[in-house]
């Protein structure tokens, strides 16, 4: 009975203290058992997670991923593991990003990867859907690109319509340059009416006639400024619309009666011309006096140099898309002139500017007018109109009659519409400003190539 009731009192007051010995006793003797355990084990290891019972029963689930072990969370002493100049030595079933380690599988070092510079701007990526168009951009040099308007005849003078840039060569100085352009699409004209007011007073009246005819010959969208000259320049109106009634009215304020050509002297062989019915013939052989009177001749002064460097001036100012024409109407003849007709071909050769015209009076003539082309020594040059035209890739009309004056206007307004346009970027350094000599050569027979014969370069042709 004592030893019951011994029994009883240690069991009651002092179970718990017995018990928590107990425990403390157990972990200090699994304690090694589970290090030595954890020491064998990698961290994060993969772990299958079934238990070994038998019949498959659900066991105590082993230290793995999903329930990793107190002492796999501890970080591992790096310096064991780290050997000067080669970095920490990964254990046999270790991983790194980028590899992947097994039995079957070599572990490789990662790639070696270099920053991308930040000096470089980023390529241009346009977005999904809207094509390379949106990636393109303007690339300035300079560049010496030349446009040569190209009319090309048949052996009747017709235009020859539907070729393409096959059937031509252009050649530079000799070489031949390849084209860049091609169009045979008319340009919007800007044109300088050049009017000969020192004309005979029997042509000057057929030309008065004529002018009504000259806006008939242009579109709407063409530009016409007019310019007189006799003794000197006079600018009748500024750049206007070739239908615009300011036009009309200009045409009919500049009609000129036109010069006459009076003679010396009233008596003798030369005092008058044919008369009928006591009134003189033509207007140009009245006698200058009366009696024995002999008179001085004024000094004639024609200054188409001049005219054709006035209005030239002011083209050049006009819009880059534009065809730039000097349309003149006169003899030909120059006396008394500022400018040189080379300063003048060379202004309009610089800036490409055409020079057409339709050649009237005495050098329309066949015989005269081609007289008229060859300078005699100590007199007037004559007919410089087709040396303008030849130098600029101009065309030129020789009429006499009212009729044919007006169907003039419309047949060299058409051909300078329907020129053939080509183009092509020098070979030659733009910084050389010497005169480029250009041939323009049609690869069909019998056929008239009218081109300007050269150019000079200049500033605003690089582009």
């Amino acid at each position: 009975m004592i030893g019951s009731k011994s029994f009883t009192r240690i069991s009651g007051r002092d179970s718990v203290k017995l018990g928590a010995l107990l425990f403390a006793c157990l972990l200090w003797i699994a304690g090694p058992r589970v290090e030595a355990q954890d020491g064998q084990q990698m961290p994060n290891a993969p772990n299958s997670g079934q238990s070994n019972s038998p019949g498959g029963a659900p066991g105590a689930q082993e230290p793995g991923i999903a329930n990793p072990s107190p002492s796999s969370l501890r970080l591992p002493n790096l310096l064991h593991d780290v050997r000067p100049g080669e970095g920490a030595v990964p254990g046999p079933n270790s991983s790194s990003a980028g590899t992947t380690t097994g039995a079957d599988q070599t572990a490789t070092p990662p790639a070696q990867t270099q920053a991308a510079p930040t000096n470089v701007p980023a390529p241009v990526m346009p977005a999904q859907g809207q094509g390379p168009s949106v990636a393109t951009y303007t690339l300035r040099t300079r560049v010496n690109f030349v446009l040569v308007p190209v009319t090309v005849t048949d052996s009747h003078g017709a235009l020859i319509p539907g070729l393409t840039y096959h059937d031509f060569q252009i050649y530079e100085d000799g070489v031949q340059q390849r084209l860049t352009f091609f169009t045979e699409d008319p340009f919007p004209l800007s044109v300088a009416f050049v009017i000969d007011q020192n004309l005979p007073a029997d042509t000057m009246k057929l030309v008065n006639e004529a002018l009504g005819a000259f806006q008939g010959a242009f579109a709407p969208y063409d530009e016409v400024a007019v310019y007189t000259y006799a003794t000197h320049v006079n600018q009748a109106t500024g750049f206007t619309g070739a239908q615009s009634d300011r036009l009309t009215a200009t045409l009919d304020r500049v009609k000129s009666p036109g010069r006459y050509m009076e003679v010396p002297t009233d008596t003798g062989p030369l005092a008058e011309g044919p008369m009928i019915n006591g009134q003189m013939v033509d207007p140009n052989t009245s006698p200058l006096g009366q009696g024995n009177f002999v008179g001085i001749l004024p000094k004639e002064s024609y200054v188409l140099n001049d005219a054709i460097l006035r209005a030239a001036t002011d083209l050049a100012q006009r819009g880059r898309g534009r065809r730039k024409i000097i349309y003149v109407i006169s003899d030909g003849k120059n006396q008394g002139s500022t400018a040189s007709f080379g300063e003048v071909v060379r202004y309009l050769l610089t800036n490409q500017i055409a020079v057409d015209g339709t050649l009237v009076g005495e050098s329309a003539m066949p015989v005269l007018g081609f007289l008229d082309r060859f300078h005699i020594p100590w007199q007037m040059a004559d007919n410089l109109l087709p040396k303008y035209t030849l130098a600029t890739g101009g065309v030129l009309d020789a009429e006499m009659s009212r009729n044919a004056i007006e169907a003039s206007f419309a047949r060299i307004a058409s051909q300078v519409r329907n020129q053939y346009t080509l183009g092509y970027n020098s070979h030659i350094s733009t910084l050389d400003s010497r005169f480029r000599k250009i041939e323009v050569r049609v690869l069909l027979p019998n056929v008239t190539v009218l081109a300007e014969q050269g150019y000079y370069p200049t500033a605003t042709a690089n582009q």
